[in-house]
């Protein structure tokens, strides 16, 4: 991260996939491998537990989970912009092709197609600079802006929206819990099929009642 200068990729270390018990288990002293009153209130140990590193140029687009989720900075800061699932009207959902990234022999990235992954729902709105000519819906939307420093722990709840910046060379662990699929998450997709039903009875008036 410190040789930053004369690499032009940008360097973010977030495999999501429990990497910190899988992949660093010379860090175990260093940090918890749950956190004991998270794993009471959910009823579950963590599915998997994250290291995160990350460059300050490395920004996460706007994007939903489906975990319980408690963040932790260890070094560094981040800065949360959220969104509460409610909001889900107000946010464009568009389908795009699979893509990866792939890097050149001068550190450069290529965006590649994944044409055997199909396509995927994303957000192509910037919460930081939003287009309200093209979204002018999320002019009705509740962003809520949060900043961690060192020791801070955030519960960010399943289904919440929300994109994350960092300043340069920090450090975070975070703990996914597995959500409960019950009412709420009942709720929300009740909420997101008026969502698409709206959507068609704009692009296709009169064919939808």
């Amino acid at each position: 991260l410190d040789r930053r200068r004369q690499q032009p990729g940008i360097c973010y270390l977030q495999k999501q996939n429990s990497n910190f018990i899988t992949d660093y288990p010379e860090l175990w002293d260093d940090a918890e491998k749950e956190i004991p009153w998270a794993t009471t209130a959910f009823g579950s140990k963590p599915d998997a537990v994250n290291l995160w590193i990350g460059d300050g140029r490395a920004v996460t687009s706007l994007h939903k989970d489906h975990y319980e989720n408690l963040y932790c900075v260890v070094r560094g800061s981040k800065r949360f912009t959220l969104l509460p699932p409610t909001d889900l009207p107000c946010i464009p959902y568009s389908t795009y092709k699979s893509s990866q990234y792939e890097m050149e022999r001068d550190g450069t990235f290529t965006v590649v197609d994944a044409d055997d992954h199909g396509c995927v729902p994303w957000i192509p709105l910037d919460p930081l600079k939003p287009d309200l000519e093209r979204w002018p819906q999320y002019a009705r939307a509740h962003p809520l802006v949060v900043n961690l420093e060192p020791g801070d722990v955030l519960y960010l709840p399943s289904l919440w929206f929300h994109h994350v910046q960092q300043e340069h060379n920090t450090i975070a662990i975070n703990f996914w819990y597995d959500m409960n699929f019950d009412i709420r998450y009942n709720y929300f997709k009740f909420l997101e099929r008026v969502v698409e039903h709206h959507a068609r009875a704009e692009t296709q008036p009169g064919e939808h009642p």
